[in-house]
């Protein structure tokens, strides 16, 4: 109007945002954008941290483990999970822990690749050991065992008892392997345990397929020692060797169904000594 041309005011009051540069405008639209992202990238970040922390910890230091059968009850149940201590033994330093008669240990099987096996220590190299009409003798001294338990089947075997004077066969489920090698190892009454290996049985002893049946455990198939179970489950004997994929998707069902009513809750955390 009459040739005088009027200014809008700033959008800050009197002051313009290109009038000084300092002043900061904040967009919260944007501003949330940008946070969700960065804490979705810190998320992202602490989680594959966690996850490599978790692998080195199964690598180098536990291992979770399932038991399987019953040659180790009381102690340990058939379907447990328990984890293993796997920095307890180092045999090629002399500072550091060695597997000790009386030791609980979990160990690959020789007879059965890829399945883990809990048994007690009952001859390191160099021991002679012998069994008479179920009794264990070590080096010529007659063991008390109060871990022991007999409540297996009712039928004598003399094999399992009378070790190893009783000569192997496939009839008392002796190891192919084992039943050519064992004799090797054999001086008087005794079968003398070699410099590479133990003898290992389980404390259910008239049921538990151990270093009679298959042989000694070879130092490196020795993972560790069990720490303590963090889940016990019923499961039926033999669970372990239903291969099928429909009896494992069948087992897998049932567990989750009774997850609750047949967790063994009171055996939870419960320490392997």
């Amino acid at each position: 109007m009459l040739g005088i041309r009027t200014r809008r005011p700033p959008p800050f009051g009197g002051i313009h945002i290109d009038d000084d540069k300092d002043i900061q405008v904040h967009r919260p639209e944007e501003a949330s954008r940008s946070s969700l992202w960065s804490e979705g990238r810190l998320l992202l970040r602490d989680l594959v941290f966690a996850l490599m922390i978790a692998a080195l910890v199964v690598v180098f230091v536990v291992q979770p483990v399932k038991v399987e059968g019953t040659s180790m009850l009381p102690r340990l149940h058939d379907g447990e999970r328990i984890f293993v201590n796997k920095l307890i033994y180092y045999d090629e330093y002399r500072w550091a822990p060695k597997v000790d008669r009386g030791d609980i240990v979990v160990f690959l099987s020789p007879a059965e690749p890829g399945l883990y096996v809990v048994k007690r220590i009952m001859g390191i190299p160099g021991d002679r050991i012998h069994l008479r009409d179920g009794v264990v003798y070590r080096n010529g001294e007659k063991l008390v065992e109060p871990y022991v338990q007999h409540k297996g089947p009712v039928f004598y075997d003399p094999y399992r008892d009378n070790f190893p004077a009783v000569p192997p066969s496939e009839a008392y489920n002796v190891s192919p392997d084992w039943q050519l090698l064992m004799r090797s190892h054999v001086e008087g009454d005794d079968i003398v345990i070699p410099k590479d290996g133990y003898f290992g049985m389980g404390d259910n002893r008239d049921v538990s397929l151990d270093s009679r049946y298959w042989g000694f455990i070879p130092k490196e198939n020795v993972i560790g020692r069990p720490m303590f179970v963090y889940w016990s489950f019923n499961t039926p004997p033999d669970q372990y060797r239903h291969t099928d994929f429909s009896e494992r998707i069948g087992f897998l069902v049932h567990v989750v169904i009774h997850f609750f009513d047949e967790t063994r809750w009171r055996r939870t955390l419960q320490v392997v000594q």
